[in-house]
């Protein structure tokens, strides 16, 4: 499908449209050309302003995976891409925030949208973390996990092999279970799970539009388009059945999770189910846990609600950040 995208010139879709964003080179190739673009869409996340940064806390996200250190995106985003405007706000607050792409998603290296081990994704997050970690200059601070959606997920993964490394996390919409308006149907799972074994690369998984699906704000429904390098196909089934098995495992570990814990949930997410994250609440064993519940939000909290919305999630993440890093950070 062509995309039209309005204010942007010919010259710029034809790009988008005749190149194929399997490769790394094509996506790092479409993002330098649509740079000026995206760096002028009219999103509340984009206006933060950086005027003085001390890092008082190396905190972890992992979405993309950023850690603030940073995260990746549910499987249609990248950190290179809507993800800054999320790192600008943290740090404005005073945070250090670190971020990487998934193998196969955003800037990174792999075929786009491909996931042929989520454990190694999961590896490759403590690998590059830690190393962040081992600096002179971050030794003594606290370190946090942030995770969106898929990220979540990650997120909890490291967690379960690192239980003493993080001094929390940080979970937007977590993919501990797969929604059962996404999710397919028994017999249709198990035919996906025997042609995954012979075609996983394929993209055969019947799929809805994400974006129509996680973002409330008709407006940025439409600046969703923008993201050119995010994964907008079908999802290959590979990656299909990596995240359902993921999901199913994480879904009988949640009384593993020890750390301090924030997660924030729209009660109207049909992406991922909001009752998991009260499960996860319920069950984690950790004794200091929050979970904020968003009416009628849904998937995308910070990308797709409405700009109060997106500020108020915000200001909550910001808030824990402060109140759990204030007794931990040792005067310098």
């Amino acid at each position: 499908m062509k995309s039209k995208l309005e204010g942007v010139d010919e010259s710029l879709l034809r790009l988008l449209n005749t190149t194929s964003l399997e490769e790394v080179a094509e996506r790092r190739r479409v993002r330098e050309a649509f740079r000026e673009v995206q760096l002028g869409i009219d999103h509340c996340l984009f206006k933060f302003i950086i005027s003085h940064v001390v890092t008082k806390l190396f905190s972890v996200v992992d979405e993309c995976s950023e850690v603030f250190l940073k995260f990746r995106p549910g499987i249609t985003s990248s950190c290179s891409e809507d993800r800054g405007g999320t790192a600008r706000k943290i740090a404005s607050s005073g945070y250090g925030v670190f971020a990487m792409d998934y193998p196969g998603f955003g800037l990174s290296e792999g075929l786009h949208g491909y996931i042929p081990s989520f454990d190694s994704i999961v590896n490759d997050v403590i690998e590059h973390f830690s190393k962040i970690k081992e600096n002179p200059e971050y030794q003594s601070l606290p370190s946090y996990l942030f995770g969106q959606s898929m990220g979540g997920a990650v997120a909890l993964n490291v967690h379960f092999k690192q239980p003493n490394a993080w001094s929390g996390a940080i979970l937007l919409a977590p993919m501990c279970k797969i929604a059962d308006d996404v999710e397919p149907s028994w017999i249709l799972k198990q035919i996906l799970i025997s042609v995954a074994k012979i075609l996983p690369k394929s993209k055969l998984v019947p799929d809805r539009d994400l974006a129509e699906m996680a973002f409330k704000d008709p407006k940025k429904i439409k600046m969703a388009a923008y993201n050119v390098i995010a994964y907008k196909d079908r999802p290959r089934l590979g990656t299909a059945l990596e995240l359902l098995n993921t999901t199913d495992e994480i879904d009988g570990r949640l009384e593993n999770v020890s750390l301090p814990l924030l997660i924030l949930h729209g009660e109207g997410d049909i992406v991922t189910d909001p009752s998991v994250s009260k499960a996860l609440y319920e069950k984690a064993k950790s004794s200091d846990k929050k979970l904020l519940l968003y009416n009628d939000a849904c998937h995308a909290l910070l990308e797709g609600e409405y700009d109060e919305i997106i500020l108020r999630v915000l200001e909550d993440i910001v808030s824990w950040l402060d109140e759990h890093s204030s007794s931990r950070i040792t005067p310098s």
